[in-house]
């Protein structure tokens, strides 16, 4: 059980406003792009430059890895930047415009590679994707701060997450399901992940843009306090313990959920044996986010966020384990493995981030400060690194293990090794930084305003 179970005090009446329906669901749109941006370069750039471009296992991770890890850099200071803004529109509506402009067109260019293969091709690859990290971060960070600003009443945060985490799903199933099936449609070529990335930059642009025309007229009921330098933001982090325990805790889990993302399309081609099979076991993935999601919120209200969080936690290492033994059982337990995974995924998805809007808000009750963009541009830092470093870490199971690289033309045999590394990387490796994200779940110590109102 985590540590953070205990009685909470009866809870004031709900008497804040709740926001306009369609703030709400248009703040939601908002994760059309951020579910979709952390689904397909993960899902598919790795594979794409070692299977298609023919780029060796560890200078491919590095070409993933080492844009993302630009996040570590540049989220802080977008969340800087946008604390201190004070463009027409307000703090927040101006970045996303911005991002909105510029991702889906560089979305396009990072899968429309030149004819080149092997390092040139990293090289055009790893730019392309610096570039597409940088206007994501200038779209995330202040739409992740948002929901703080938006209203103080956690309740209400509770439904503009929702709609969020919604929408969230219905982007990673989408982009999930679609972004596999239009590449592999004409036999992995350069061609048909031209036009995978031109799908996927619209459907990145009507979340954008989505999100930024109908948030014009939310409330900002409270404003952020910036920083004056990273220094200051990473002492600020450390004043809070429970927002670093709940940042390294979600920061291992993003890391696991990474190395899978990374190692699915590898799992269907050489465990599942068809390139094709990525596409239902995405489905098995993510298709119980959206049934299961509302039963893991009912949970949170009922004992806790935390509590739900342990629970989820726990179901997914069940799952990571279980998917260790597919070369084995045969494919049934993969994908039997695979769906418990999704049904932890839709509490991951969801509850952490509700976590963390609890933790903000109790930050400015205990500090009197609004630091909320300071928070959620480490958050985002944070996640981003490790969803790269969970690429960047499958690549050099790849590598050490003697996977060999190909271009779409000439598939080549892989040793036993490699096929052993790909298990490994899909379940194994997960399933222990799994565990030690529980360990850190149990060091949390919740806001007593995340508690549910009637616990008694």
């Amino acid at each position: 059980m985590p540590a953070d179970a205990r009685t909470a005090p009866e809870a004031e009446p709900d008497t804040a406003p709740r926001l306009p329906r369609r703030v709400r669901i248009g703040y939601g749109l908002g994760s059309l792009c951020t579910g979709t941006f952390a689904t397909v370069p993960g899902l598919i750039l790795l594979y794409y430059l070692t299977d298609v471009l023919a780029v060796p296992a560890a200078v491919a991770g590095a070409a993933v890895f080492l844009p993302k890890a630009w996040d570590v850099l540049i989220n802080p200071l977008v969340g800087a930047v946008s604390d201190r803004s004070r463009l027409r529109g307000g703090p927040r509506r101006p970045f996303l415009l911005i991002g909105a402009c510029t991702l889906p067109p560089l979305f396009v260019l990072l899968f429309a590679a030149p004819p080149l293969r092997g390092a040139a091709a990293a090289g055009y690859v790893a730019a392309l994707f610096l570039l597409a990290a940088t206007a994501y971060a200038v779209f995330q960070v202040p739409y992740v701060t948002m929901p703080a600003e938006m209203t103080e009443d956690p309740d209400e945060r509770r439904r503009i997450l929702g709609w969020r985490v919604a929408f969230l799903g219905v982007a990673i199933l989408l982009s999930g399901a679609l972004a596999p099936a239009i590449a592999h449609a004409d036999g992995d070529t350069p061609a048909s992940y031209r036009l995978m990335g031109l799908a996927v930059a619209v459907l990145l642009a009507v979340g954008m843009f989505g999100a930024w025309f109908t948030t014009r007229r939310a409330p900002a009921v409270a404003r952020s306090e910036a920083e004056p330098s990273l220094r200051a933001q990473l002492a600020a982090a450390r004043s809070s313990r429970p927002f670093r325990t709940l940042v390294a805790m979600w920061t291992l889990q993003a890391l696991a959920i990474g190395l899978m993302l990374a190692g699915v399309q590898y799992f269907a081609t050489y465990t599942l044996g068809s390139a094709g099979a990525v596409t239902p076991l995405f489905a098995c993935m993510i298709g119980p986010l959206v049934l299961f999601m509302p039963l893991w919120n009912r949970l949170a209200r009922l004992r806790s966020t935390s509590y739900a969080q342990w629970c989820a936690s726990l179901l997914y290492l069940v799952g990571a384990v279980a998917l260790a033994f597919t070369r084995q059982a045969g494919p049934a337990l993969g994908y039997a493995a695979v769906a418990v995974i999704g049904i932890a995924y839709a509490g991951l998805q969801l509850l952490p981030l509700t976590m963390l809007a609890d933790t903000l808000a109790d930050d400015v009750a205990r500090t009197g400060k609004r630091r909320a963009a300071t928070f959620t541009g480490l958050w985002t830092a944070a996640e981003t690194l490790a969803f790269a470093l969970g690429a960047g870490a499958f690549a050099l199971v790849l590598a050490v293990t003697g996977f060999r690289s190909s271009d779409a033309g000439h598939r080549v045999d892989q040793p036993e090794t490699a096929l052993t590394g790909i298990t490994l990387g899909m379940s194994v490796i997960p399933a222990v930084l799994a565990a030690a994200s529980l360990w850190l779940l149990h060091l949390y110590r919740a806001p007593l305003q995340e508690e549910p109102a009637h616990a008694d």
